[in-house]
């Protein structure tokens, strides 16, 4: 079950980020980038993350014109990261120019920031469908959106999942939310956890204790 936790590296330097990677690296398969720590450091924290034998997902939602999405893609399978997001909201032309890049790491089509409150459900299911109906291999959305999503569209597409927040951490800046078990639960294929665990004092309990919790909810 440890393959379906995602460990986002939230982390402002090389060395804090390094140093957790290597400390998770029994229990955690697969890590996250985001913009904070790449803006910071750059591609030796992919390059770190592939040498250690485990997988890197881009997070860096990308959104601009067609071509330079593609390029960017085309720059992201060039540091063999595994997956990576674009911004759904970028339009259909964007997603397929972003489709259409050779040897390219799985798409995923970014839907409603978890941060954003309310009731988001038929714009989440209209950006997951746009998503796949341009060619990607999956969304990311929210928990509470996992459900519908997988109604509209089935089982053959990836939902990763932000806003996972165990029953004993705070919920910060998350709205849309759910623990470990709840998601896994809903079909979640991927379930992203940030500070919860790195904020931890023991993070590699507490990303044990998170998949302990998964796959007790798998059986």
């Amino acid at each position: 079950m440890k393959s379906k936790l995602i460990v986002a590296l939230d982390i402002e330097n090389h060395e804090k980020a390094t140093a957790l990677v290597r400390e998770l690296s029994e229990v955690v398969e697969i890590f996250k980038v985001g913009s904070q720590l790449f803006t910071r450091v750059g591609p030796k924290i992919v390059e770190f993350i592939n040498e250690q034998g485990k997988t890197c997902f881009l997070d860096l939602k990308f959104h601009d014109i067609p071509n330079t999405v593609a390029k960017a893609v085309e720059s992201a399978a060039a540091l063999k990261v595994h997956m990576v997001t674009v911004h759904t909201c970028g339009g259909a032309e964007m997603l397929k120019a972003a489709v259409a890049v050779q040897h390219r790491p799985l798409l995923l089509g970014v839907t409603v920031l978890t941060s954003v409150g309310g009731n988001v459900e038929s714009e989440v299911l209209r950006l997951a469908r746009l998503a796949r109906d341009c060619g990607l291999n999956g969304a990311i959305a929210s928990p509470r959106e996992i459900h519908p999503i997988r109604k509209a569209i089935g089982e053959n597409f990836l939902i990763v999942t932000p806003g996972i927040r165990p029953a004993w951490a705070e919920a910060g800046d998350q709205k849309r939310v759910m623990t470990p078990a709840e998601a896994v639960a809903a079909g979640a294929s991927y379930i992203v956890v940030g500070r919860p665990i790195i904020a931890a004092k023991e993070p590699a309990a507490a990303a044990l204790q998170i998949t302990t919790e998964m796959g007790v909810a798998a059986r």
